[in-house]
């Protein structure tokens, strides 16, 4: 009966190093990502939409390595990652969110201008997606 303490130990020490694993949100649950995802949304609507501002895709390349490797940091493993990013119902999602904001913040499809000053109000405010925005 003496492997019965051994098996005991061994089954604790796993489930111990199994636990920050089992313990990770589903990364559409994971707040400062998501939040992120919606920010440069908004950004890219607003570079698309408006001709006097334009996007900082360096800065929006640095970024969404800094994002990749957070969700890394916390725990993610590359194919979770992938999935997330690939996910058609999370993506519509994202978008959706960034639209409504866009919305709320006075942007109407079919008006340039309204987008312009949405992304104005963000590059003054100095939000993510302003960060990710300049003037032309």
């Amino acid at each position: 009966m003496k492997t019965l303490p051994i098996l005991t130990a061994s089954l604790v020490t796993l489930a111990a190093l199994a636990a920050p694993a089992a313990a990770l949100e589903p990364l559409s649950k994971e707040r400062y990502i998501n939040d992120r995802l919606v920010a440069a949304r908004v950004a890219d609507r607003v570079r698309r939409t408006c001709p006097s501002i334009d996007g900082r895709m360096i800065e929006a390349f640095s970024q969404a390595r800094a994002l990749k490797r957070y969700a890394e940091k916390k725990g993610y493993s590359g194919a979770q990652i992938d999935a997330f990013l690939d996910s058609k119902p999370d993506r519509q999602r994202i978008y959706a969110t960034a639209e409504a904001y866009l919305a709320q913040q006075g942007a109407r499809e079919g008006d340039p201008e309204s987008f312009c000053g949405v992304g104005r109000a963000e590059i003054a405010a100095g939000s993510v997606a302003g960060n990710l925005l300049v003037s032309k």
